[in-house]
């Protein structure tokens, strides 16, 4: 057993580091202490609704700190949320969330299952799916439940306390979301449940109905929101500020690189596997006055290492250092010939740069293509495009840009 190897206090800081809020530290001290002498693991629990099937790095900050206790011994249950899924968590919603279905969500699940195991240790963690117990719940069950949690608390939650005052729906249903997801770590008596800090009410509730059915109540452990690279908002795919865990090493290194200079020891503390005292050194060389890019360039490192490996990553560095440095032209930029690009030519040279820019795969949507032209970050053949309505002339073996990274070369 790994367990017995680390002590208290070191079980501690590493639960700890990097964390917001944990209900309650003593509590927790005291699972830990419990589990050294006994030499058991800890049941950790993370649930996930499968509501968007690609993994970005502000979903592995949770992942990440439970790989860290993993390491030390413990075990993780991946609660998948197929039967929660189809309530829809109403955290952050000003209106009812969209019902999905079965097969939305399986398949979904099938996506998260293949991802998570590029963090988690697979023989240290168990995945199961909450239609397991929650389908097999009786309807005098889900009133014995609902009859622990006053309407009331539910009211407490920002999201409902304000679609209330609104006088927007609230459907009832979804009070039955955080009911389910506390009632998860009742059926499996989970020690510690983890989550973003907008998790608390769900996580709390889990405390609660602990409590109610006379057994130990879990810690509540709440990591932070990573903030995307835009360095304003969270994370988001829709806001076009992510990294994506299965983007190309080039593109995951240059979006690193690309981060404020304030939220490299964050992205250093959340999204890597870097010991405390590790990160704790690197923002001392920082303070002393380092070049934020040069450390910088270590963290860009460290993340595409993660996923693509060593290699992968010393060669997305160089070819970073090549185009920024030397600017030069990436060598491996993807073709598209004038053949697939036709349909939307207005004559035989013309296209609108909106559409150009999709049918390169530049760009993931016709919104996003004229926010990138709005941004200046458009160039073609070295000059940048600022209409959103422009129809430019294109011909083979003309090179389009958009922002630092992206590139694209017409063809014949």
């Amino acid at each position: 057993m790994v367990l017995q190897n680390y002590s208290l206090e070191r079980q501690m800081e590493i639960f700890s580091h990097g964390t917001e809020e944990i209900i309650s530290k003593e509590e927790l001290q005291n699972k830990i202490q419990k589990s050294i002498d006994s030499n058991e693991p800890l049941r950790l629990k993370l649930g996930l609704d499968p509501s968007a099937p690609d993994i970005h790095l502000g979903h592995t900050v949770v992942l990440r700190k439970l790989k860290q206790i993993q390491e030390m011994g413990h075990n993780v249950t991946i609660i998948i949320g197929d039967f929660t899924g189809k309530i829809g968590d109403p955290t952050g919603r000003s209106e009812t969330r969209k019902q999905m279905t079965t097969e939305e969500i399986l398949e979904n699940a099938e996506t998260y299952k293949e991802q998570i195991f590029k963090i988690l240790y697979s023989d240290k963690t168990d995945v199961r799916f909450n239609s397991e117990w929650l389908s097999n719940l009786k309807f005098e069950d889900i009133i014995e439940l609902s009859s622990k949690v006053t309407v009331a608390r539910m009211l407490e939650r920002e999201d409902f306390n304000w679609r209330y005052k609104k006088n927007r729906p609230i459907s009832l249903h979804e009070f039955f979301y955080p009911i389910m997801q506390g009632y998860d770590s009742v059926f499996l008596d989970s020690d510690v449940e983890f989550g973003a800090t907008e998790q608390k009410f769900n996580l709390l509730m889990g405390r609660q109905l602990q409590k109610e059915k006379g057994n130990t109540p879990q810690i509540a452990l709440m990591l932070p929101i990573l903030v995307g690279t835009d360095g304003e908002k969270k994370m988001s795919k829709s806001l076009g500020n992510y990294i994506g865990i299965e983007e190309k090493p080039y593109d995951m290194y240059g979006k690193t690189m690309s981060i404020p200079d304030e939220l490299i020891i964050d992205y250093f503390t959340l999204t890597t596997d870097l010991l405390p005292e590790e990160v704790d050194e690197i923002e001392k060389a920082l303070n002393e006055g380092k070049n934020p890019r040069d450390i910088k360039m270590k963290l860009a490192r460290e993340i595409v290492t993660l996923y693509h490996g060593k290699e992968e990553a010393e060669k997305a560095e160089q070819e970073f250092l090549k185009v920024f440095q030397q600017r030069q032209l990436p060598e491996d930029i993807p073709e598209y010939s004038l053949e697939t690009i036709k349909k939307d030519m207005t004559d035989e040279h013309k296209i609108p740069i909106v559409k150009l820019l999709q049918n390169c795969e530049l760009v993931s949507s016709n919104s996003e293509g004229r926010r990138m032209v709005k941004q200046g970050a458009v160039k073609l053949e070295g000059e940048k495009v600022t209409d959103k309505n422009a129809e430019v002339e294109i011909s083979p073996g003309a090179i389009i840009q958009v922002g630092k990274r992206k590139f694209a070369k017409i063809t014949e």
